[in-house]
């Protein structure tokens, strides 16, 4: 079956909805799924995005600007992660605590608007990749995931997003600020607020597919392989390790076994890496 006739499976199984929330993140995943939603449903397809310390604010920008493309109805709720310490305390169940409180606010918000529906991003392709406990906690709240009831792989996500014109077809995947935290470490205000304004100056120089890690004061930056000579630029280093440094970072350094998912989650997952980190130092002065 090709993604295109995937999709019209998925926005006729969802217009035997009375209405549907999608939880709504704004990238590709969710973006594709408020698209079918609001084809088939129109008025009674409604995006829902949190707003929380771990949610950069140019991500909640972005948000509601593909919200607007896509002509969808757009609530925002607001909540905390910091207020369970579970969270807080970042074991390897913290995307657990975390979907578990950004899913309930998501029902929360249906209820009020009359839609028993909720739905979320999830892929076909999701399941396989490693450590992933964010997915328990949409298995036990009852959250229907489209993409994945209809076997659609991220690939096919993003050519039925190309198919529909959608501007984040090809936008990089995009996890929380909290996974910028090694697992063990705590997560607080002051570490996200860092990580987020050093991205943002990752972001302004022209860097697309990267992360800061936040290794207790020691920024490990992470970039894609295909731009890993930019990052290696003496001028680069010198901007990166001052700017950096005045974010409160002890030591900035460049991880050259470039970007990875989940390079900080359990030792369980498969792209986990231990303490040994191959890496270039930039030194803070």
């Amino acid at each position: 079956m090709t993604p295109s006739h995937k999709a019209a499976a998925l926005r006729d199984d969802l217009a035997d909805c009375d209405g549907v929330l999608v939880a709504f993140s704004g990238g590709v995943d969710s973006a594709v799924v408020a698209t079918l939603a609001h084809e088939a449903l129109g008025d009674r397809a409604v995006a829902c995005t949190a707003r929380s310390e771990t949610l950069p604010a140019a991500e909640l920008d972005e948000a509601t600007r593909v919200a607007e493309e896509i002509g969808i109805r757009h609530e925002l709720v607001e909540f905390s992660e910091l207020d369970n310490p579970d969270f807080v305390e970042n074991s390897g169940d913290r995307c657990y605590h975390c979907r578990t409180m950004r899913l309930g606010k998501m029902y929360e918000t249906a209820q009020e608007l009359g839609i028993e529906t909720v739905c979320d991003g999830t892929n076909a392709s999701d399941p396989g990749e490693g450590h992933r406990p964010g997915l328990q906690a949409v298995e036990e709240l009852s959250v229907r995931s489209p993409l994945l009831d209809h076997d659609i792989t991220k690939e096919e996500v993003r050519a039925i997003a190309d198919d529909r014109g959608l501007s984040v077809a090809d936008k990089p995947s995009m996890a929380c600020l909290s996974s910028r935290i090694p697992t063990g470490l705590e997560v607080t205000e002051a570490k996200l607020t860092r990580v987020e304004k050093a991205e943002r100056v990752l972001r302004t120089w022209g860097f697309e597919q990267f992360r800061v890690r936040d290794h207790d004061g020691l920024a490990r930056i992470e970039v894609a392989p295909e731009e890993l000579d930019a990052a290696l630029d003496a001028e680069f280093a010198r901007a990166a390790r001052d700017h950096l440094s005045d974010l409160g970072f002890d030591h900035v350094t460049l991880d050259l076994h470039g970007y990875r998912t989940g390079s900080v989650s359990p030792a369980s997952d498969s792209d986990a890496v231990d303490d040994d980190l191959l890496t270039q130092q930039y030194p803070s002065t």
